[in-house]
């Protein structure tokens, strides 16, 4: 393996099934479980922060009408229904877990705790990060990236519906080209959407590379754990 200990970011919609009409589709969860046995049987540690938009986005309620700071409370708690239902199938699997809130709810998810989170990921716990930074007007992105810096984790890894970073989104722009590897730098003088400057600047200066991989590619989350050539890297 090349990291041991990793941070997925992954977001709400990844998990959903449109043409199903499904929130969370247990096939879709049943893989995750299963990529993330292979990593755990060879010794990883994982953390993953869960996004929300599947149920709420906040800047979406806040363009309705919504207030935003309220907006972006509504959409931590929908993390929180995601990190739930993450952990109820990686547990049917067989995998322990933990889910970790940064909003107190103590009925459902143990408050965030850094030295406690670490000590679950030595135990070969997977722990869900939910509730995004417990504040409004940052992303689960810079979430991620704070959570990554927190536990000192060797890599982030950012799930999308493409395999890497490009010029341009390669869905709306067939000259768009990828990168095998970029820095945060010009990630961010780019000004490229795959994650936000906040996240970026956090994991540069916490020396944290991030791979963004295609999270519906076979087996792509135990490529990126062995250094396999899939995706882009962004590092110094």
């Amino acid at each position: 393996m090349k990291y041991k200990r990793i941070l997925l970011k992954i977001s709400g919609e990844a998990l959903q099934n449109t043409a199903k009409g499904l929130n969370h589709d247990p096939d879709i969860l049943a893989n995750v479980a299963d990529q993330f046995k292979q990593m755990l049987d060879q010794g990883a540690e994982i953390a993953v922060v869960v996004g929300g938009g599947n149920i709420f986005r906040g800047l979406a309620g806040a363009g309705k009408g919504t207030d935003r700071t309220t907006g972006d409370f509504m959409g931590m708690l929908a993390t929180v229904i995601n990190a739930l239902a993450l952990q109820s199938a990686l547990e049917n699997a067989g995998i322990h877990t933990r889910v970790m809130t940064a909003i107190n709810m103590p009925a459902v998810a143990e408050p965030f705790i850094r030295r406690k989170a670490i000590r679950h990921l030595e135990k070969g716990r997977v722990v869900i990060f939910g509730a995004g930074t417990g504040n409004p007007y940052f992303t689960t992105d810079s979430a991620a990236a704070l959570r990554a810096s927190e536990i000192g984790a060797d890599v982030l890894m950012k799930a999308t519906k493409v395999d890497g970073v490009y010029t341009a989104d390669p869905v709306t722009d067939p000259s768009a080209t990828r990168f095998d590897q970029i820095s945060y730098q010009d990630a961010i003088a780019r000004q490229l959407k795959v994650m936000d400057a906040a996240a970026f600047s956090l994991c540069m200066e916490n020396d944290i590379p991030i791979v963004v991989f295609n999270f519906f590619k076979q087996n792509g989350m135990v490529e990126v754990f062995n250094g396999d050539n899939s995706g882009t890297l962004v590092t110094h």
